[in-house]
């Protein structure tokens, strides 16, 4: 299993989150947050809550099979684009265990 974080710009997340489902993905967190980044975009502003962030991004998150990674980066990618810098990155980790919090027991899938 792999986990994909996406750190997008939040007005793209509709259309990430609204293509994911069509695909079939509707296991997704989205967060918004903030953080620092190469790029400047000339609306940044700093923070109100931490003294060094400048930029407003969504966090997204999903856990899924292997063979899923290529078409859920794809979307995210695609759905994502601005075509401007700062249009965010993408991550992929592997996934070593899933535990369910109600049973305690591991879960494949």
């Amino acid at each position: 299993m792999k986990e994909i974080k996406a750190f997008v710009k939040p007005f793209k997340v509709n259309d990430i989150l609204n293509q994911l489902l069509q695909a079939g993905y509707p296991n997704t967190t989205v967060s918004l947050a903030e953080g620092t980044g190469k790029f400047k975009s000339e609306d940044s502003t700093l923070s109100t809550h931490f003294s060094i962030t400048d930029s407003k991004v969504a966090k997204i998150e999903i856990v899924c099979n292997d063979k899923d990674v290529d078409e859920i980066v794809n979307i995210i990618s695609l759905k994502g684009r601005t075509g401007n810098p700062g249009d965010g990155l993408i991550y992929v980790s592997d996934i070593q265990k899933v535990i369910r919090v109600r049973t305690g027991l591991e879960t494949e899938d």
